[in-house]
């Protein structure tokens, strides 16, 4: 009786409901009358969710990924102020060093779901020329394994979301330190499979372009700084569980000089 429910109620109901995603992409996705209103929906349930008194102030940060559009950052803090007295929208690398206390010669890359941003930090607030944002996150993995999973085995009942629930089992990039062996369903039948190749097969997929724009930051330091950022790469967002991540990413990088990768 309810006119709408969010996050792992709505999940769990999906096969029977009008399922959006007002933020797919870290910014409002169409901007139609409905999708407005379910963003407005879904920020009204957040404030809700933190359960503040009736006199209290309620204060918003909002992070957006580090290109979003000045628009679409307008139309955000707009909503946002029709539900909360004071909204912030950031860019949500530049927040991620900022909750670590990095915020000079440093490069943080945020892998989400829609988007990685990856942004150098000098110790201002970074503009356009400083960040990059790819369209290659969690998202992109989870169609880059489902496809690598039926090449392989077209016998099996597959979607995104059991893709992604073996991405989150087994994800890893480099050398395997374990066979990935998951339960699918094929024709109603329990089903296991080795899933290993594929699942190093999508998680390389999102590489190549993270290790190209980390290269094309660091170039953007002045030369004397550049030595200390390779000693501050740091990696943020869901995507930073990736096993085997860090060193993947510092040897990448030793054509640079030696780097110092964290996931935190």
């Amino acid at each position: 009786g309810r006119p709408y429910v969010v996050g792992d109620e709505a999940f769990e109901m999906r096969s029977y409901l009008d399922i959006r995603y007002p933020l797919q992409d870290g910014v409002l996705s169409e901007i139609s009358d409905r999708d407005i209103e379910v963003a407005r929906h879904l920020l009204t349930h957040v404030v809700k969710s933190a359960e503040p008194g009736p006199n209290d102030e309620i204060c918003a940060v909002i992070g957006v990924p580090a290109r979003a559009s000045a628009a679409n950052k307008a139309l955000l803090l707009k909503m946002a102020q029709e539900v909360v007295h004071t909204a912030l929208v950031v860019s949500e690398p530049f927040m991620v060093g900022y909750g670590l206390d990095k915020l000079i010669n440093t490069i943080i890359v945020d892998i989400g779901a829609g988007t990685t941003d990856i942004c150098a930090l000098k110790g201002t607030v970074p503009g356009p020329e400083d960040q990059v944002t790819l369209t290659k996150a969690g998202n992109y993995v989870d169609e880059r394994l489902q496809n690598a999973i039926l090449e392989r085995h077209p016998e099996l009942q597959m979607n995104v979301n059991v893709a992604c629930a073996v991405k989150e089992q087994f994800s890893f990039v480099g050398t395997p330190t374990e066979v990935a062996s998951f339960e699918f369903r094929a024709a109603g039948k329990p089903v296991r499979a080795d899933v290993t190749e594929p699942v190093k097969i999508a998680c390389e997929a999102l590489m190549p372009d993270i290790i190209e724009s980390i290269e094309t930051l660091l170039r953007s330091f002045q030369p004397e700084y550049q030595a200390t950022v390779l000693q501050n790469i740091v990696f943020a967002g869901g995507g930073s569980r990736i096993r085997g991540l860090a060193a993947y990413v510092k040897e990448k990088l030793r054509p640079f000089g030696d780097a110092n990768v964290t996931c935190v």
